[in-house]
Order: C-alpha cells, then structure tokens, then sequence
C-alpha cells in the first residue's frame, strides 16, 4: 500500500536505536527525508544516510538548544516538517521506592519525557499548521498502568498522552493531527540492554538477566503473544499515523503490548 509519503520531511528524536532508529528507517524506505535527532547519532544512523535522504543531527534533546538546532536543520535542509516522531525517553527503574526519587531525579525525566516533545512540538507547529502535517508521540502503557518501580517515568507519560490529546483538540481545526502510540515493554536497550530494566533488576535481586526478565513480567501480568513488541512493528504504526491514509484519525492512542493490558 502507497503511504503517500513521498517526499515528505519528518523530524524523529531518540533516533539513534530502538523504535527511534526503526522509525527513521521505516519512514526513509517510504521515501520521507528524515532529520533524525540524538544525543550522539550511531554507526546505524550514519548507515542510513549512505542510503537515503536522512541527516543525523547530534545534541542534547532534553534541552530548548538542542530541540531548537534539530527543527532548525529540517528547514534549512528541507524546508519545513510535514511529521513530527517524539520518541525521546528515559527510564531509570527506582528500586529503592518513591523516597529515593529525588528532585534531581523527577526533574530529568519530566525534562526528557514531557518537556522534550513540547519543547519539539512549539518548534515544528508552524510548518506543521503550514503543511497540514501530523504529530506521532510515543508515550507508554505506563501512561495508564501506574508502577511504583518506575513512578516518575510513569507519571512523565501520563502527562505527554494528556498533553497530546489536549493538543489534538486545539490544532485538529488547523489541519495537524496528533496521535499517541503506547508499548509496552519493546526489545529495546531500556529494558534489555546494559543497564536497562532487567540488568538493573536482576543486580538487586541477585539473579541472572533472563530470571529478571521473566519476573518483571510476571508481576504485570504476561504477554498473550508471549513475546515482547519489536521495535519495526511500532514503526510500522508511526509510518501508518503518519499517512493520509490515516487522515481523520486524531486525539487517539494505540495500544501495542501483546496483550499485556487484560482490561477494557
């Protein structure tokens, strides 16, 4: 199926690994010039751009700065957005509870989490008003599934899908749509990586990666699938929200969990 994106000129942050990189890929086979944001691009960034019309712009996207540049580079090199990809994040699993979460610790996530993507979105609107473009945030299924073990991440994407949805209401009139994506747990560095969500458990509990792994999963109920999201399979949802094809679709969250969440 033609996504009729051709041509079209898309911004992604976090686009280094993970659903960034497997964005910036999916969105470039489609025939979008993507301006692809990260703290300090990859040998896989830098693999696409051999192959197609995609720039790796390195910086700090937690700060006014560096989301500033990156918006800056997609009108200078293109002129303009049609599709803004928020994907930036970070989790930090807090095994120590709420009372070792300190105001440092809140602050950096709700930095990179929530004020990342408005930061990114006040820069972009006026092309995206201007072209009519659309707007795919990835939030999280802990954006309705509150967990203790990562409380400030949880509440970070509680309020990016609320800000996104209130965005959808006010912008829909002009032409851009808005629409959050929410996984749960992805074969992704933050959750099997070094230093992810199963490394950072399995040290504390004294057990191997895998047990880890397993347990996590356990205690938020299981996988109907049984398998964890692959980053491609998410892409391939921001390529289609990002269509036409999807064109009075806006204010909506979709759910790619495998049957994670058992409740309506």
């Amino acid at each position: 199926m033609d996504m009729n994106l051709h041509n079209k000129v898309a911004v992604v942050t976090g686009a280094s690994r993970g659903i960034g990189l497997a964005t910036v890929g999916a969105l470039a086979t489609e025939g979008v010039k993507v301006v692809a944001g990260s703290r300090n691009g990859s040998s896989e960034l830098d693999k696409l751009a051999t192959e197609y019309d995609t720039v790796s712009v390195p910086g700090d996207l937690s700060t006014p700065e560096g989301v500033e540049a990156l918006v800056h580079v997609a009108h200078d090199r293109f002129g303009g957005v049609d599709v803004l990809v928020n994907n930036v994040a970070t989790l930090t699993p807090r095994l120590g509870g709420f009372l070792s979460v300190t105001d440092d610790d809140w602050m950096a996530t709700l930095n990179t989490n929530l004020l990342s993507a408005i930061r990114t979105v006040r820069a972009a609107l006026p092309s995206l008003i201007e072209r009519k473009g659309a707007i795919v945030t990835i939030s999280s299924v802990n954006a309705f599934l509150p967990d203790p073990g990562i409380v400030d991440y949880t509440a970070s994407k509680a309020a990016l899908t609320n800000f996104s949805k209130a965005l959808s209401k006010e912008v829909g009139p002009q032409g851009v749509r808005v629409n959050t994506i929410s996984p749960g747990p992805v074969e992704t560095d933050m959750w099997l990586g070094e230093g992810g969500m199963a490394a950072t458990v399995a040290d504390a509990m004294g057990v191997d990666k895998e047990t880890a792994r397993e347990r996590i999963i356990e205690s938020i109920g299981g996988f109907a699938t049984g398998r964890f999201t692959r980053p491609d399979e998410v892409a391939d949802l921001v390529v289609m929200l990002a269509s036409d094809r999807t064109g009075n679709i806006t204010g909506a969250d979709f759910v790619i969990d495998g049957g994670l969440i058992k409740t309506l």
